[in-house]
């Protein structure tokens, strides 16, 4: 259905005279399925996908189908197979919600149709200047090789009805769990969001935070490391189960939180407590909390292969979700939450006034509550870090 907001757009894009060449991404794109291969774990993104695919039917004629992955990592293993196999046109993947270490990847392979970004009518509202956030992906230039849409943050949820006062920092945790054994966890490393806390304190821990930002060697790896590892051999005695085991996901742990075992969970969403209080799904009582020196944040991409099938159709959504109203929408509480990419200095009257009238939540924090965003560790980082831990503590 469409909202007054969206059909204001359309509009808008009805009337707009586009260059040539994107008119001819138009045309080329009506009739085309566009299959996104992203994570399917969250409800309210797969609903926001579904409007998407609504949305750009209804106005170029351009279907998504979301295939859902639990690993961004088996879409990339698709276009290399297909790569080795000589698919060089017609590929099965048209579309990948894509970060850190599979754009690495997919960038140095070649794997990449681009780039693109700068033609998309939309990046007018991006700020893509050299080491601006929409250029950047995990200390990796972009280069026009993916598109932004969604804006993630590492944030803490808490049960505000039983503890009074979260951990002030990372390295608080570990008092803190000293007087609340059993009380706090995180997802298995394995996962992205067990992955970010252990880059969380790593970031806040690590004696030259600049050695972050360039890719691992043995030499940095073990001087950086070295207070990360004792910080968690500090905490894991009094972590849930001792630390012997962890909730396979986020979802796992926030349904852990819900039912009264654990009273801290994490996202990359600030607005997921919130959502998740209008689900039933966390106490009236949560509340968001972020260490007072910030927390890691990044922007999600999409990225289209080299061979993908429908390119046109997904640099039809790519633009799509850049649209001002659409940004606004996906920052709805309502409908997903997630903060916008766009550079509010770029927007006009109306398309700031579409922000300015969202709704807001008691546990929704304000974007100036969330503190200093810090910046990604180089993909190396992660990928060493979480077979460190697999070899020190779970195998």
């Amino acid at each position: 259905m469409r909202t007054p907001m969206i059909a204001a757009l359309a509009a808008a894009l009805a009337t707009t005279a586009y260059a040539d060449d994107w008119q001819s991404t138009l045309e080329a794109a009506r009739g085309q399925t566009v299959y996104w291969h992203a994570w399917g774990g969250d409800a309210r993104t797969n609903g926001f996908i579904e409007w998407v695919s609504e949305q750009t039917q209804e106005q170029f004629g351009v279907s998504v189908e979301q295939v859902k992955l639990s690993d961004t990592a088996e879409a990339v293993t698709r276009v290399i197979s297909e790569k080795a196999a000589g698919r060089d046109e017609g590929g099965a993947v048209d579309m990948i919600w894509i970060n850190g270490p599979n754009f690495l990847t997919m960038k140095e392979q070649g794997l990449l149709h681009g780039p693109f970004v700068a033609d998309l009518p939309n990046a007018q509202y991006l700020d893509l200047s050299d080491g601006a956030a929409a250029a950047v992906d995990f200390t990796v230039p972009v280069e026009g090789m993916e598109s932004p849409w969604r804006l993630a943050k590492f944030v803490f949820s808490y049960d505000s009805a039983r503890v009074e006062t979260p951990p002030a920092s990372m390295a608080d945790f570990v008092s803190w769990a000293e007087a609340n054994p059993g009380r706090f966890t995180h997802p298995d490393p394995s996962n992205f969001m067990g992955a970010t806390f252990l880059k969380q304190a790593l970031v806040e821990l690590a004696p030259e935070r600049g050695a972050l930002q360039q890719p691992v060697t043995e030499d940095s790896y073990d001087a950086t490391v070295a207070p990360l590892w004792a910080w968690y051999d500090a905490l894991r005695p009094n972590m849930w189960l001792g630390g012997e085991a962890f909730p396979e996901n986020e979802s796992v742990q926030q349904q852990m939180m819900n039912d009264g075992e654990i009273d801290i969970a994490m996202s990359f969403d600030p607005a997921s407590t919130a959502a998740a209080i209008e689900q039933g799904l966390l106490p009236e009582s949560a509340r968001v909390f972020v260490p007072e020196g910030g927390t890691i944040g990044n922007i999600s991409f999409v990225g289209i292969p080299y061979n993908a099938a429908n390119r046109e159709g997904a640099e039809v959504v790519a633009n799509f979700l850049l649209a001002p109203a659409t940004q606004a929408h996906m920052q709805n509480i309502e409908v997903l939450g997630s903060f916008s990419v766009l550079d509010p200095s770029k927007l006009d009257a109306e398309g700031q006034a579409a922000f300015d009238a969202l709704p807001t939540a008691p546990a929704l924090p304000a974007l100036e509550d969330l503190g200093a965003t810090l910046i990604e560790p180089h993909p190396s980082w992660m990928t060493r870090l979480v077979d460190d831990f697999a070899a020190r503590y779970t195998r």
